[in-house]
């Protein structure tokens, strides 16, 4: 915030020349008063006008103020996959938004899509800033009356996690303030006692959610995923079969096919992101000042990499090629949620079961959306 305190400039007096026995004021000295005037006014003028202009001067925003019956959430990698859907879903519940996002794995097109669905004042705003960057972090809560935060931004590929575990350690960790056999469970592991310590000391309402392998998109055609061409090799596994459907890439690779499991590929909890978006929103209501909930969201049912790519056939209509090649370090046998806890306290359940299902959703925006946002 910037000060402003106002000058105040003595008054001249008039001074006169004599003549004779009268007075009469000197017509030179009223013309150079009459511009100095005009000179100060002027400037005064560039002033205002400049500092209108400046980052540090700002008028008061709907984000700015807090509004009774209306809550703000900060949803930080709003731009990406899951944040995107939430934000979609807040902003349909009539939630005040703000999005930041530093696009490296995000979407502007998510954003431009939100924009063009939500164009009312006060609803949606997108800051694109890193969460790594202290001075931004302070200047957006400076500047914003936040009620909540929805911390989504996040690097989330296990393969990738293996071979550069720094990136993870850093961003997920760090920046954040129990699968852990990878870099990227250990990372969030860290991250959730970091919060914890947090709490201790804090009247904050605090919500974490664990959640699994997550697939579909808005069953409306909104928004889908579009992970960056770079990325495929290490991204979800929805991804994979899809770019395999479309021919982007020739077939999809299994690493791993002697688990101890019932066919020997890995075995994972698959959650629809309406389902996940749901879960966070349920969690926002429950959330309770002094109090610490920590929650499994899953469907409590694992489904094996054979039967995923099975699904995945049928969805797409494309005999997908698949070819098996050994395990990939960091991979459990078997991981599925308890949703037990979330489902007794929050009163949810995972609804959208159906893998098949969910991606046929997905496979629909895929398919209208060949390179991503970049069709719009």
């Amino acid at each position: 915030m910037l000060n402003f305190a106002r000058g105040r400039s003595q008054a001249r007096s008039n001074r006169s020349m004599p003549i004779a026995v009268m007075e009469y004021p000197d017509p030179k000295r009223k013309s150079n008063i009459f511009g100095k005037l005009l000179m100060a006014a002027a400037l005064t003028a560039l002033c205002i006008i400049m500092l209108k202009h400046s980052p540090s001067f700002s008028t008061p925003t709907h984000f700015s103020r807090h509004e009774k019956g209306v809550t703000h959430v900060l949803v930080t990698g709003g731009a990406g996959y899951i944040g995107s859907h939430a934000a979609l879903r807040l902003l349909k519940e009539s939630f005040r938004v703000t999005v930041v996002d530093n696009l490296s794995r995000g979407n502007i097109g998510a954003i431009k899509v939100l924009q063009e669905l939500f164009p009312e004042p006060g609803r949606l705003q997108f800051i694109y800033a890193d969460l790594g960057d202290p001075d931004a972090v302070d200047k957006i809560f400076s500047e914003n009356a936040f009620d909540a935060v929805i911390h989504f931004a996040a690097v989330a590929y296990v393969g990738e996690s293996t071979t550069d575990p720094l990136k993870y350690y850093h961003n997920i960790t760090s920046n954040t303030l129990m699968v852990p056999i990878n870099p990227y469970g250990k990372a969030k592991k860290m991250a959730e006692d970091m919060i914890l310590d947090f709490s201790k000391n804090s009247d904050m309402a605090i919500m974490i959610l664990r959640y699994f392998n997550v697939i579909g998109s808005d069953p409306e055609g909104r928004l889908g995923e579009a992970p960056r061409p770079e990325l495929r090799e290490q991204g979800r596994i929805s991804g994979a079969c899809f770019d395999a459907a479309r021919g982007i890439i020739p077939g999809i690779k299994v690493k791993g096919t002697d688990y101890k499991t019932h066919d020997g590929t890995c075995i994972r909890d698959y959650i629809d992101v309406t389902d996940l978006v749901d879960a966070h929103v349920k969690a926002l209501q429950h959330a309770k000042a002094h109090n610490v909930g920590i929650y499994n969201v899953g469907t409590g049912k694992g489904r094996s990499v054979k039967e995923f790519i099975e699904a995945c056939k049928k969805a797409t209509g494309v005999d997908i090629k698949v070819e098996y090649l050994p395990r990939r370090p960091g991979d459990y046998a078997e991981v599925f949620s308890d949703p037990t806890k979330i489902r007794r306290e929050l009163n949810w359940t995972a609804r959208f079961t159906d893998l098949q299902e969910s991606l046929g959703i997905a496979w629909r925006w895929q398919k209208a959306h060949r390179n991503g946002y970049s069709s719009l």
